[in-house]
């Protein structure tokens, strides 16, 4: 069974929905790609670990409306694409007083090296991409860390390709903007 394609997979789970080995097979192969994005965008194990399972409640209850016209990657990524939105508005308040315990640390941090420390930028790069909106923080991840091509980020998303280039040209700009006016790296 571990060689069926998604698509015999679905298929299986579509005719009898009892098939739950076919579904925990999708889950196998698709749970660490979708946990790294989820992740990336709620930086908070517990989070992504809710989200995870919710996308995949909500998988595992709509598989009978999934028609195919998209893998099946596609469209689990969209419902955590949707899933992840969800629990960032959620937590938009906790998540900007955390932000601000983030800066308020860096700014107070040892600064004798003149050199940043690869942790330092990671950090400030963090940082960075947290400071951009929820759409264009998603698109900047697809693009820059998962090299998502823009058409799958548009089926994802259901976004225009030239609205997302222009999301994705605005995010690399703020995040420039952003590291060129921090002190620590001029």
């Amino acid at each position: 069974m571990d060689q069926l394609s998604d698509k015999e997979l679905v298929a299986k789970i579509q005719a009898n929905k009892n098939d739950h080995k076919s579904f925990e097979l999708l889950i196998i192969r698709h749970q660490e790609k979708l946990y790294s994005f989820i992740r990336r965008m709620l930086q908070n194990h517990e989070d992504t670990n809710d989200v995870l399972q919710n996308v995949f409640l909500k998988a595992w209850k709509y598989l009978n409306k999934f028609d195919g016209r998209s893998s099946f990657y596609t469209w689990i990524y969209r419902i955590a694409y949707n899933e992840t939105i969800d629990q960032l508005n959620k937590n938009k308040k906790h998540f900007h007083q955390e932000l601000s315990d983030v800066k308020l640390e860096s700014e107070l941090a040892d600064t004798n090296s003149t050199i940043p420390t690869s942790e330092e930028i990671s950090n400030k790069l963090f940082v960075a991409i947290n400071t951009l909106p929820d759409k264009q923080k998603l698109v900047f991840n697809m693009k820059y860390f998962e090299n998502k091509k823009y058409t799958e980020i548009s089926h994802i998303t259901g976004t225009s390709e030239g609205a997302l280039k222009a999301s994705y040209f605005h995010a690399v700009k703020k995040i420039e903007a952003f590291l060129k006016n921090d002190q620590t790296f001029l």
